[in-house]
């Protein structure tokens, strides 16, 4: 991504006038100060996200890499540095990718490589920091850890034939440690970051269910009823809003009396199909007692559409059509989608698989009729996101919209998947509160426009 010295000087007066102490603040000056095109604008949220997570502070231990520190002569001196740096750099092409990227310095490379084995390991049992050094060298081996061990070892090896100085040979061993070090270091900050992240899920999880204790579910249902009565009321004022085209056969026939002046103008009436609704609830620990809120006013709105399907998922989905529909109590119905039997709630979401299941399982209901609305915070644990199946569902349903429980400002934060998936559907509500629920309603169904 091209800055020039310009930009960089645009960016410090930014920055000098939003402060440091606001991330986002400082990521949309920045922002709007380097990046020139729009298809930038991923690789600079990747780039910032990485910079200011503390993994970029761990990696920047690595320094240049020994092949600079040799080829520039920091650590050996005289034909002794040419002759090993020429001889090691061949020796990289047969080393592992993490052990060439660290001898390299291609600190990009290393966070990708961590970037990755992070996708394969599951941190849904880091609940507390004693774990942190665990998963922080289950990490670190699954990023290639122990070819890492084995390529270093090589290269103290081949240094040590080299018959180097004795100083030259204890700072260039010296090097080796600090780069194994370093990456120890950032795999175990890696686990570190995950585990507070996580920890702050269920703390704001743990928040939101005293909003829902047993006192205020008589207060809930009671709003719940008022938004959808509301929902009811537009939708009829919609109905009777708009007339069809002109009837000119009626028109005729009720002014044949008056010569045919048309003085009594008839319309054709026009057949409102009711829309169809299918709906998935992420019901995993983070969002379920949000989850059971969208439920309820769900539950109340089934009047109003002809064909209700519900689903609830955490990895995997399951339908509760049936049972939910059945079940006249809201706080029961409520109760018994959120413990769906079929769908395994002691695990991580994966909404990518999820999505993928929607797009394999129910094409045939996702049609012009259907609105389909996600429920979820996104936050997908570094499994695949398959984002290419919102754009399935927009293209084959009338609508898409997505209700978050998780403000704007903690979409992207660790396995938030909000960003991208955002940028799929047709509007994204933030609902964490009953008032906030208002926007659902426009969402659904828009205000009639008069003309």
């Amino acid at each position: 991504m091209r800055v020039s010295a310009g930009e960089v000087a645009e960016a410090g007066r930014a920055l000098s006038l939003v402060g440091l102490s606001d991330e986002e603040l400082c990521r949309a000056a920045l922002c709007a100060t380097l990046v020139k095109r729009s298809s930038d604008v991923p690789l600079f949220e990747e780039l910032f996200s990485l910079y200011f997570s503390g993994l970029g502070r761990a990696l920047g231990r690595l320094g240049r890499g020994l092949l600079a520190e040799l080829e520039d002569g920091e650590l050996l001196e005289g034909q002794e540095r040419r002759e090993a740096a020429l001889a090691l750099r061949p020796m990289l092409e047969s080393l592992s990718p993490l052990a060439r990227a660290a001898l390299s310095g291609e600190r990009g490379m290393v966070a990708r490589l961590f970037e990755r084995a992070a996708r394969e390991i599951d941190f849904g049992a880091l609940l507390a920091p004693s774990q942190v050094g665990f998963y922080g060298r289950r990490l670190f081996a699954a990023a290639g850890g122990g070819a890492l061990i084995r390529d270093l070892a090589a290269v103290e090896g081949f240094l040590r034939a080299r018959q180097l100085s004795r100083g030259g040979l204890e700072h260039s061993l010296g090097s080796l440690r600090a780069v194994l070090g370093a990456l120890e270091d950032a795999a175990r900050l890696y686990a570190d970051l995950e585990q507070r992240a996580r920890a702050q899920v269920r703390g704001r999880s743990r928040k939101r269910s005293g909003l829902f204790s047993a006192g205020d579910v008589e207060r809930m249902e009671v709003a719940v009823r008022r938004l959808a009565e509301r929902l009811k009321d537009r939708l009829s004022s919609r109905e009777r809003a708009h007339r069809g085209a002109l009837d000119v056969r009626r028109t005729l026939r009720r002014n044949m009396k008056l010569g045919g002046l048309p003085a009594h103008i008839a319309f054709r009436r026009r057949r409102h199909e009711r829309p169809e609704l299918l709906i998935l609830c992420d019901v995993s620990d983070s969002v379920r007692n949000v989850s059971r809120l969208m439920l309820l006013f769900l539950h109340t709105l089934q009047g109003l559409f002809s064909r209700v399907r519900s689903f609830v998922f955490v990895s995997e989905m399951s339908e509760v059509t049936q049972s939910f529909l059945a079940e006249r109590d809201l706080s029961r119905a409520a109760e018994r989608a959120t413990a769906a039997q079929g769908a395994c709630l002691g695990g991580n979401s994966n909404y990518g698989r999820v999505l993928k299941l929607l797009c394999e399982r129910h094409r045939s209901a996702i049609t012009r009729r259907a609105t389909v609305i996600i429920i979820g915070d996104g936050r997908n644990n570094y499994h695949p996101p398959n984002a290419w199946t919102l754009e399935e569902v927009r293209r084959r349903a009338r609508r898409l919209l997505w209700i978050c429980p998780e403000e704007r400002t903690e979409w992207g934060q660790g396995d938030s998947e909000m960003p991208l998936y955002a940028s799929k559907v047709e509007r994204v509500a933030v609902v964490t509160t009953l008032s906030e629920m208002e926007g659902v309603a426009d969402a659904l169904i828009p205000r009639p426009t008069r003309h």
